[in-house]
C-alpha cells in the first residue's frame, strides 16, 4: 500500500509498532496502562539536507524517543512525523 504522503527535508514517517498487550506471565495490560512504543518501521523519507543525506531507508526498524515525533492518522492508521535526528538506532 502505497501512502500518499512525502516527508520533506530530513523528516521521516514512522509506523509505530503495535503496544504489548500482554505481559510475559500472561497478564492484559488495560489501554490506560501501555507503554507508548518506542520501536516503528520507516514507511517514507524525504530528500535530506543539502550537505547531510539521509541514513535511514524505507523499511528499517528504528528506536526512537519516547516523546519525539508528531502523532499523525493516515488512512486509518497511526504514525509518527519526525526529524531523522530523532531517531537513536536501526535495528
Amino acid at each position: 500500500m502505497a501512502l500518499n504522503i512525502k516527508p520533506l527535508a530530513d523528516r521521516v514517517l514512522v509506523e509505530p509498532v503495535e503496544a504489548e498487550t500482554k505481559t510475559a506471565s500472561g497478564i492484559i495490560i488495560p489501554d490506560n496502562a501501555k507503554e507508548k512504543p518506542q520501536k516503528g518501521t520507516v514507511v517514507a523519507i524525504g530528500n535530506g539536507k543539502k550537505d547531510e543525506p539521509l541514513t535511514v531507508k524505507v523499511g528499517d526498524t528504528v528506536l526512537y524517543g519516547k516523546y519525539g515525533g508528531t502523532e499523525l492518522k493516515l488512512e486509518g492508521k497511526d504514525y509518527l512525523m519526525m526529524r531523522e535526528s530523532d531517531i537513536l538506532a536501526i535495528i
